[in-house]
């Protein structure tokens, strides 16, 4: 999937049951990005088709696609206590460094506004240069301690249980 350096045109659109391969393999390949920054050890894994579901269901799936409609990049979030929480933001590493992930969050974050949401969360690695300074670009901020709510806590726990270290994972926020 080598992109041509001046070729980075993607279209972001609503992503579909039909993508649910594609979008693990880009997954699976963004895996090895954060492997390289340290953000995540062992076997690559990917959202089940559960949890992409939840996404398409929560009407939060998007994909950057490519001219020829492949999937390049896609996120996904769902509705939680009136913010959309962000589960899952990738990009395949050949199509990184262009600007998709900012289009897919920006699309992700629109629609969240439209349903008048208060606003959006997410868990993400605190160092990687891509990862916690990206969304503080954004307008995100981490929220830790006893400001961080009980279902922020209780994902950052999950992430313990499956591997993550909890010392690199911080829970943000961005209130609209």
């Amino acid at each position: 999937m080598q992109v041509d350096e001046l070729d980075v045109s993607v279209r972001i659109g609503r992503a579909d049951r039909g993508h649910f391969a594609a979008l693990r393999t880009i997954e699976l390949a963004s895996f090895e990005t954060l492997r390289a920054a340290d953000a995540v050890a062992g076997e690559a894994a990917a959202s089940s088709d559960g949890e992409l579901q939840q996404y398409l269901d929560a009407g939060f799936l998007f994909a950057a696609f490519d001219k020829q409609a492949i999937p390049v990049g896609y996120g996904g979030g769902y509705i939680a206590d009136n913010f959309l929480h962000i589960g899952e933001v990738d990009v395949h590493p050949d199509w990184q460094k262009r600007g998709i992930g900012r289009q897919i969050m920006n699309a992700l974050l629109d629609e969240g506004r439209a349903r008048k949401l208060q606003g959006a969360t997410l868990t993400t690695d605190r160092f990687a240069p891509f990862n916690s300074p990206f969304y503080t670009s954004l307008g995100f901020h981490p929220i830790e301690g006893d400001a961080c709510p009980d279902r922020l806590s209780a994902i950052l726990s999950a992430e313990k249980a499956k591997g993550l270290d909890p010392l690199r994972r911080v829970a943000m926020m961005l209130v609209f």
